[in-house]
């Protein structure tokens, strides 16, 4: 599904923000990327997804063998790569199920498939936003203007499965969550994977990956992926914190 070989990224030409990223995802697997604050890890998630405003000096990324390093944000999408915020964006002015069924619509056309009209559009959402409890009157509103931290976090749940994602990257999507809200979105989530797509997470805490069990876990330092391990490395991180991942490396 994804592969990034000797990924090096800049920004306004100042130091590395990532230094030589290899990095493989396979469909119907779940990948975690933890690491403390600074350490690259949205910085990879958003150049993976197409951000305009990070230079890659070296390396490619492939989606389904195709070669996107340079492509543009809105034809990765195209795609099928989804990228979840860590902080959603507020759009004043914008009716939430209108921008919904817009991206939806350009979607489909973009691959070359019948674009729904607004009574169709409205049964499909209104179906989907129950799954997760979005309540209805949250679609009538101006896109996440108003919603607390985890009605944002389902608003772009709603997206991802909405637009059938290939690569779902969900960065932070724990991120200001209570219990009930992290298990409902953690349940959609667990449902949008199948065997034909992929979802990459970045996250600082375990208890997200209590409810989603990863096939693999990253951990990232200073722009460099430092060490791969399975879902039982959450744990020891909870307990020993990163030091451990140190210990590791010096045996």
């Amino acid at each position: 599904m994804l592969k990034i070989e000797n990924l090096q990224v800049t920004i306004n030409t100042k130091d590395k923000l990532l230094k030589g990223i290899n990095l493989s995802i396979n469909q119907g697997e779940i990948h975690a990327i933890m690491g403390k604050n600074g350490s690259g890890k949205s910085t990879l998630a958003k150049v993976i997804a197409g951000h305009p405003k990070y230079n890659i000096i070296e390396g490619k990324i492939f989606l389904n063998q195709q070669d996107i390093t340079y492509e543009e944000a809105t034809t990765r999408s195209h795609k099928g790569i989804f990228l979840a915020f860590q902080y959603p964006v507020e759009i004043p002015g914008v009716n939430n199920i209108d921008f919904l069924r817009l991206a939806y619509n350009s979607n489909r056309k973009a691959n070359q498939h019948e674009e729904l009209d607004p009574l169709s559009f409205f049964e499909l959402i209104s179906t989907k936003s129950q799954t997760i409890q979005m309540q209805s009157n949250f679609l009538t509103r101006n896109v996440n203007e108003g919603f607390s931290g985890g009605e944002k976090k389902k608003n772009e749940i709603l997206q991802m499965d909405l637009l059938n994602s290939k690569l779902a990257i969900l960065d932070e999507i724990d991120s200001g969550l209570d219990i009930d809200a992290l298990k409902t979105i953690a349940t959609q989530i667990n449902q949008f994977k199948n065997k034909c797509n992929s979802i990459l997470i970045i996250t600082h805490y375990q208890r997200l990956l209590d409810y989603i069990i990863p096939d693999y876990i990253h951990i990232m330092d200073q722009g460099n992926i430092v060490y791969t391990g399975n879902s039982e490395i959450a744990h020891k991180l909870e307990k020993y914190g990163y030091e451990y991942i140190n210990s590791i490396n010096k045996m």
